[in-house]
């Protein structure tokens, strides 16, 4: 599935079976939250911190999977073509990180 494919079924999925779009702020919120689940595995299972039982079972992918959820909601409601901005990020890396990561003496 492309990234176009995506937005197009998150559209529709909310407009059938979500009733409607949350507001922006909302969804704002809504993504912050979702990233604070990322952040709360990636912590236990990456970091220091130990799992609480009701973390054990949880699924990295699916959070990940939440986080482009919400953005891609908000990437629709704004009216932001993920594929074209995505591609302009990678062609404004390309041009000011050519060298950065390169000569980047902590990076060695």
């Amino acid at each position: 599935m492309t990234i176009e494919e995506a937005q197009q079924q998150v559209d529709h999925w909310i407009n059938t079976v979500g009733v409607r779009y949350f507001n922006e702020l909302t969804n704002m919120a809504i993504l912050t939250e979702e990233v604070g689940e990322l952040a709360r595995i990636i912590a236990r299972k990456y970091g220091e911190q130990s799992f609480k039982e009701s973390d054990k079972d949880a699924d990295l992918g699916d959070e990940m999977a939440d986080v482009l959820w919400v953005l891609m909601c908000l990437a629709n409601q704004t009216g932001v073509d993920l594929t074209k901005a995505l591609e302009k990020n990678f062609e404004k890396k390309n041009i000011r990180d050519k060298d950065r990561h390169r000569n980047n003496d902590k990076l060695k």
